[in-house]
């Protein structure tokens, strides 16, 4: 019987184990259906983020979908900042624990943010983010000039 008792806070992490890995699985799964109306998009524990054209989407991913989900256009983009440890990095990010993109919108006081869970990868969407906002800006000037 000591045996058997010994064997049950292991049976219960297994189970806790495995109802913890449906949800992350689930997630996915919902994830990917939201994911399908976008060009480029990028998952991760602490935010969904998609892009298509001039339109950024992000929210909280959840087993039942992307809540507080959150839309801007490009075009309202007035400068945009990655922030580690709430540190503004310039060069190569270093690694830390709460990495955000900031994204600063004409108008607003506050900047708004979306969290990474890695900085290179915030990194490579600041980056590619910068291209689109300069992309669309030289396309307005010629179109207007």
């Amino acid at each position: 019987m000591e045996r058997g008792l010994l064997w049950l806070p292991l049976l219960a992490v297994f189970i806790g184990l495995t109802w913890a890995g449906w949800r992350e699985y689930r997630k996915l799964q919902v994830y990917e259906d939201w994911a399908k109306d976008f060009e480029r998009y990028k998952y991760d524990i602490y935010a969904a983020l998609g892009q298509k054209g001039d339109r950024l989407t992000w929210g909280q991913p959840t087993v039942s979908g992307v809540i507080n989900a959150q839309t801007l256009a490009l075009s309202d983009l007035e400068s945009l900042q990655l922030w580690v440890d709430g540190e503004q990095v310039r060069d190569e990010p270093p690694q830390g624990k709460m990495v955000t993109l900031a994204l600063q919108l004409k108008g607003e006081k506050e900047p708004v943010t979306i969290p990474f869970t890695d900085a290179r990868l915030a990194r490579e969407w600041g980056n590619y983010l910068t291209q689109e906002w300069l992309q669309q800006h030289q396309e307005v000037e010629e179109s207007s000039g």
